[in-house]
């Protein structure tokens, strides 16, 4: 992606309306990882200002990882950095994909804790992704410099920090720190799903 739409979706210090996610695939043998060459690029989420059906960016993410048929007797390592953490259906979307591929972990870097779920299903959801085995973390500086150096067309620049990276950084941390040591009812998480409204992001 270019510099601009970087800065513009994964600056913590912004609210946009889109979702972008950067993904690669890494094969594990034994303790060495193996970059796979094709299998890295980033997807977003398509609104209602397109001609498509709005989908999240996981939505494209899924159909994306689908698509390789992946063996399942190697093991793999998705690592993802995304504007904005999954919500409620996505995170159950990712869940399911997890327990049903048990030969791929997944390790989610979030610039931003995304909120506008009702009833706090995002809280649930996350809680379930984290159960299924996915790691879900936000981003650090160190990370926005790893995605800037690997998606972004940068034409040789270094990243350069805005003002408060850190300080927001810490912010989403504690937030979705929070998120994830709450154990929601079964039976709250089903009248969660029930009530659910769908926010596009």
């Amino acid at each position: 992606m270019d510099e601009h739409t970087f800065i513009e979706n994964f600056s913590n210090q912004e609210w946009p309306s889109k979702t972008y996610l950067c993904y690669k695939v890494e094969r594990l043998d034994g303790n060495a990882t193996i970059p796979l060459d094709g299998y890295q690029g980033f997807v977003r989420n398509k609104g209602f200002d397109q001609l498509e059906e709005p989908r999240h960016a996981e939505f494209y993410f899924l159909e994306q990882i689908r698509s390789w048929n992946l063996d399942k007797n190697q093991r793999y390592r998705l690592t993802c950095f995304i504007s904005w953490s999954p919500c409620y259906t996505c995170a159950q979307n990712l869940t399911t994909f997890l327990k049903e591929n048990r030969h791929i972990s997944l390790h989610i870097f979030a610039s931003r804790v995304y909120t506008r779920d009702c009833f706090g299903c995002h809280q649930s959801g996350l809680c379930a992704l984290q159960a299924a085995g996915a790691r879900i973390t936000i981003m650090t500086f160190e990370d926005f410099e790893r995605c800037w150096e690997t998606f972004v067309d940068h034409q040789g620049k270094p990243f350069q920090p805005w003002e408060g990276l850190e300080v927001k950084s810490q912010e989403f941390c504690e937030e979705l720190q929070a998120i994830l040591t709450v154990r929601v009812p079964p039976d709250q998480q089903k009248a969660n799903a029930s009530e659910e409204t769908v926010f596009l992001k």
